[in-house]
């Protein structure tokens, strides 16, 4: 009786200690870091915190994402491809054209003039998404989403109304697209991080940045810059992507979740987008910021020196080049 007892014992024992394993298992919670170049009130930030909650939402706690934006990790815009890739977070906000070190495809949308504005950017990812997919499986990543900025303005200490106004303008640019054209328009460009670009105005190192409206604000550039010209000379997108050994982990039904929620932000995100622009362009108007566009003499002149820089691309990016001509078809330019 003894031992019938003890035996009963050991199997209720065995019993608990097997659903307490199973109740932590169900309990298990994967926590993602995601970190953001941009500071907090940041559309696409907004967007981040946006994602992130309904990503808690749909897998009911089970996935749960800590934004981290203004480089609060440490890590810098062009950075982030790599710390992706390497699991040094599981998930992040990557600004394409800031990865052409590693990947030059990735730089195809800020060509200049090449996609200007939302429908062209919309007409160029027809044909270049499916490359940045398989790009980010090549640094072991996924697309989640992606989000254009809005167009790329150029901020001056002066009125720029010829190319002659762009000479001897330190102007920050973003990636190599955008120095070698304001070197062709005779400016004196600097690369630089959006973390430096305040400090470096700030010393005086640069009197000009190239961004869009969206950045103009969150700089305050107002203290700095008195004119901004809408150039929408250049665009550039953002695409959040999840480490796949971080993504493998999840399973079937939480990745499903994810990838539809995904698509649906996706559009939701876009339009945030577009009301960003105009909401931001009136910002930087409120604060007494000249605005102005440029002339069609002017336009004329930057899209002549830009297309030079379109067959330079595909040169340099061979397989970039059966991308832009099924663009240039859709869009007949």
């Amino acid at each position: 009786m003894a031992k019938s007892i003890r035996t009963r014992s050991a199997i209720t024992a065995a019993g608990a200690v097997l659903a307490a394993a199973l109740s932590t298992q169900a309990l298990a919670v994967e926590k993602w870091d995601l970190p953001l170049a941009w500071p907090l009130g940041n559309f696409h930030v907004t967007n981040a915190q946006i994602f992130a909650d309904r990503v808690k939402e749909v897998t009911n706690g089970e996935v749960q994402i800590t934004i981290h934006p203004g480089g609060s990790l440490g890590y810098k815009g062009p950075e982030m491809l790599g710390a992706v890739r390497e699991g040094l977070v599981p998930i992040g906000d990557i600004l394409l054209n800031q990865q052409v070190g590693e990947e030059p495809f990735l730089g195809i949308e800020s060509v200049p003039y090449l996609a200007s504005g939302y429908v062209e950017v919309r007409a160029l990812q027809t044909f270049s998404r499916p490359v940045y997919e398989r790009l980010a499986k090549k640094h072991n990543q996924k697309i989640l989403y992606m989000v254009p900025w809005p167009g790329q303005n150029v901020y001056s200490t002066w009125k720029i109304e010829t190319i002659g106004n762009l000479k001897g303008l330190k102007i920050r640019t973003v990636d190599k697209n955008g120095t070698d054209f304001f070197s062709k328009l005779g400016a004196s460009p600097t690369q630089l991080p959006w973390g430096e670009v305040v400090p470096s105005l700030a010393s005086g190192a640069i009197n000009g940045v190239t961004t869009s409206s969206s950045s103009g604000v969150d700089g305050k550039f107002w203290e700095f810059l008195s004119n901004v010209n809408t150039f929408h000379w250049q665009s550039a997108s953002n695409m959040v992507n999840v480490n796949l050994d971080a993504w493998n982990k999840l399973d079937r039904k939480q990745q499903d979740a994810i990838e539809a929620l995904a698509s649906q932000l996706e559009a939701q995100f876009w339009e945030a987008s577009i009301d960003e622009d105009a909401t931001k362009m009136a910002t930087l108007a409120k604060n007494g910021v000249a605005i102005s566009s440029p002339s069609p003499e002017l336009r004329a002149r930057l899209v002549t020196t830009a297309e030079g820089m379109w067959k330079e691309f595909t040169v340099n990016v061979p397989e970039a080049d059966p991308v832009i001509k099924a663009y240039r078809k859709m869009v007949g330019k």
